[in-house]
């Protein structure tokens, strides 16, 4: 079964009479509305009658209103619209620091071509002092911008009482009633608008269509050029087929607004009240009455948001409020206003009830929520866990994936910067050289090599995972040139969470990678943690004078790599769904595949440098060797190896954010040439366990990938240093 959602603020799905009354007009009546012939006049009625349908919603004049694209758009055209109408009056702009994007950013790139904005402050409920308003204006000020209600925590602004104040300077006022329209009475008279922006997403019609209400008189700059629809206010041939969708929703919602609305307010309280008995502690954001009667945000404290929203993927679908990083916790920017202390806001959940909601969806979805966030709260004893094993995703009990959770790169070179560097003599490779293991000199004939690792699963399989992170912690020890001896379990689990046999499946796992490695592992440290974590402590040999380096690089080399890339990406897309079964298995078995025999045939060869491909990614780990070499490097995109469907699964969304980070490390120092954006984001993409990268002259380049058999690739060349340090052909 799918999960019940509870998401409605993010966007609603189509109702099937919207659907219904879109269907003609994507089959049957084609024609363009601007042609005088019976085509068009069928399509330009259909658009007039849907004017009118969202006249009537709005309690406007049918000629008030223009349809849009969106609810991105309507701001957009609102807020620059009156900046450049009115930019010999004034440069003033205010808004508050809760809105959405689309009207902060709008703010935000005003403020770069001469405009000024007032970002008005709300109070722990999230409303907004109409007094604050009044202080605010000035000589200069041309536009009020300000939200209906709040999409994260509901809250209803007093806009009528701030219209009356606009009114009293002359100043215009703008509100994004995206979220209001469909749930609360927007009446745009009663309210003292001059624009009013909707988003049909929000209410039950298709994504991509919205509209602006302009109160007649208001005159703005035009954001899109071209023929005269739309009243000469927007150019483009009219998107019939959604507007007619956009029409029908605004009709439902007139005919059952009110009824509707008290329904769900019902099952809004229910969910809330059942949460808070169970949950005495929690906390509710936004004001008690002055709010949307569908939305309740409940922030859990001491709880991470994500692991809850993570836990809960397949039962339930929620929002959450803050996202819990290796690095940070990123509050949203409205509970941040509200001034909610991180310790609460961190544990911030959204549920948005909707039209399709039913009262049996709520009472399993509360039970589900309690028993989510019970599992999750610290206890000092806990009943055995009853999981079935067969049905596991370990990727569901983390919001992270494997390597991709490293710390950011800009943030750990800040930090080993400022450390001090150890001198000695028997210290053979420290933290100066970016490897990822150290290498102690023991004698003239034998170095120690010692490496450690540890992540987050990147596939739902415990034994699989186990394998992988095994084959991850040993790749270090490969990559120096050394023989791996022995290895130590590194394990964070979440006990409250998950069954200890899982525990079991991991390590069983690990140890079938050891002994394909030819090594023990004994024992190990373990600590109770919010999501799974396993990695391994290992301890290797290697000459002192055939230690692999991550530095030496030579002019004239070529680069080598011995595995595809893109595992980012498709553990992304694993821990989604998206992939296949035989995806999946290629992809656990790129991960589970041990660099050994690749570290044992560079025996033969002349290697200059060498470093595994792991979370800073394919271009990461080249930037650091070619950093400390002085060199540059070529690289040819066609001749990288990838994994399937890589670049079709991040046209769709799936760059990990660890992904995102090593791509704006990187972007200063790479000439990315005719590389499209996702093609650059796969080149940066958070690998795990992934290949080596290797430099070493060009014939014997040949020879180890003939050695290899077709897994090893030569993908670029070493050149002089220039002002990139690497250049893509």
């Amino acid at each position: 079964m799918n999960p019940i959602y509870l998401d409605y603020n993010a966007t609603t799905p189509i109702d099937p009479l919207v659907a219904e009354a879109m269907l003609p007009y994507l089959r049957e009546h084609f024609g363009n509305p601007s042609s005088a012939h019976y085509y068009g006049f069928k399509t330009k009625q259909a658009v007039e009658t849907a004017r009118q349908q969202v006249a009537d919603l709005l309690g406007c004049l049918p000629d008030e209103i223009i349809f849009t694209s969106g609810g991105s758009e309507s701001n957009n055209y609102a807020i620059k619209g009156i900046a450049w109408a009115q930019r010999q009056k004034g440069n003033h702009i205010i808004t508050s620091q809760i809105e959405h994007p689309a009207v902060l950013e709008v703010c935000r790139y005003l403020e770069r071509h001469g405009f000024t904005v007032s970002y008005l402050p709300v109070d722990a409920e999230g409303l907004i002092d109409p007094e604050d308003v009044r202080k605010a204006i000035t000589s200069h000020t041309i536009l009020i911008s300000i939200m209906h209600a709040n999409n994260e925590v509901g809250s209803i602004q007093p806009i009528a009482e701030i219209s009356k104040i606009a009114r009293e300077f002359n100043v215009f006022l703008h509100s994004d009633a995206a979220q209001s329209i469909g749930k609360i009475s927007v009446n745009v008279h009663d309210l003292g608008v001059d624009l009013l922006s909707v988003a049909g997403h929000k209410l039950y019609a298709p994504k991509g269509i919205g509209a602006l209400y302009i109160r007649r008189g208001v005159k703005l700059e035009k954001l899109i050029h071209g023929a005269d629809h739309e009243y000469n206010k927007r150019a483009g041939t009219e998107n019939v087929l959604e507007i007619v969708g956009l029409g029908k929703a605004c009709q439902l919602v007139s005919e059952s607004l009110q009824e509707e609305s008290v329904r769900i307010k019902q099952l809004r309280d229910k969910l809330q009240d059942k949460l808070l008995a169970a949950f005495p502690e929690a906390r509710v954001n936004g004001h008690a009455q002055k709010r949307l009667p569908n939305t309740l945000s409940l922030s859990f404290p001491g709880l991470e948001a994500n692991t809850i929203v993570s836990e809960l993927s397949e039962k339930v679908a929620v929002s959450a409020g803050a996202a819990c990083h290796s690095d940070q916790v990123s509050i949203s920017h409205v509970l941040q206003a509200m001034q909610i202390s991180q310790e609460i806001a961190m544990g911030t959940i959204r549920f948005s009830l909707g039209r399709f909601t039913t009262e049996e969806e709520i009472e399993q979805a509360a039970d589900e929520i309690i028993q989510t966030v019970q599992k999750l709260k610290p206890q000092e004893r806990l009943a055995p866990l009853q999981i079935d094993l067969s049905n596991i995703k370990l990727t569901q009990y983390t919001h992270g994936l494997g390597c991709a959770c490293k710390l950011r790169p800009q943030l750990l070179e800040e930090v080993l910067q400022k450390l001090t560097i150890p001198h000695d003599a028997k210290l053979l490779i420290g933290p100066e050289n970016s490897d990822d293991a150290a290498v102690y000199q023991l004698n003239e004939n034998l170095a120690l090599v010692q490496t450690v690792d540890f992540f987050t699963p990147v596939v739902d399989d415990p034994f699989d995972f186990g394998r992988i992170a095994a084959a991850n912690s040993l790749s270090d020890i490969y990559a120096m040139g050394g023989q791996p001896l022995f290895a130590l379990n590194i394990v964070g689990f979440p006990s409250n969470r998950l069954p200890i046999n899982v525990l079991e499946k991991i390590l069983a796992g690990a140890q079938y990678t050891a002994q394909q490695a030819g090594i023990s592992i004994v024992g190990g440290h373990t600590v109770d943690d919010t999501e799974p974590k396993f990695g391994l402590a290992v301890s290797g040999l290697v000459h002192p004078n055939k230690i692999l380096k991550n530095i030496g690089a030579q002019p004239g080399d070529a680069l080598a790599l011995t595995k595809p890339i893109g595992t980012g990406v498709l553990s992304t897309a694993l821990k989604r769904g998206l992939l296949n079964d035989d995806l999946q298995k290629q992809l656990v078995e790129t991960m589970a595949l041990l660099n050994k025999t690749a570290a044992e045939a560079l025996k033969d060869f002349n290697v200059h440098a060498c470093t595994d491909i792991t979370g800073f990614g394919l271009l990461g780990h080249l930037l650091e060797m070619l950093k400390g070499s002085a060199v540059s490097a070529e690289l040819y995109f066609e001749k990288i190896p990838l994994l399937p469907e890589t670049l079709d699964l991040i046209r769709q969304g799936m760059a990990p954010g660890g992904s995102r980070d090593n791509h704006q490390f990187t972007s200063p120092f790479v000439d990315y040439g005719p590389l499209s954006q996702e093609e650059q984001l796969l080149l940066n993409d958070a690998q795990t366990s992934g290949g080596l990268l290797i430099s070493l002259p060009q014939k014997e380049a040949i020879s180890y990938c003939q050695k290899l058999e077709g897994t090893a690739f030569i993908i670029g060349k070493v050149t002089e240093k220039k002002d990139d340090y690497i250049i893509m052909k």
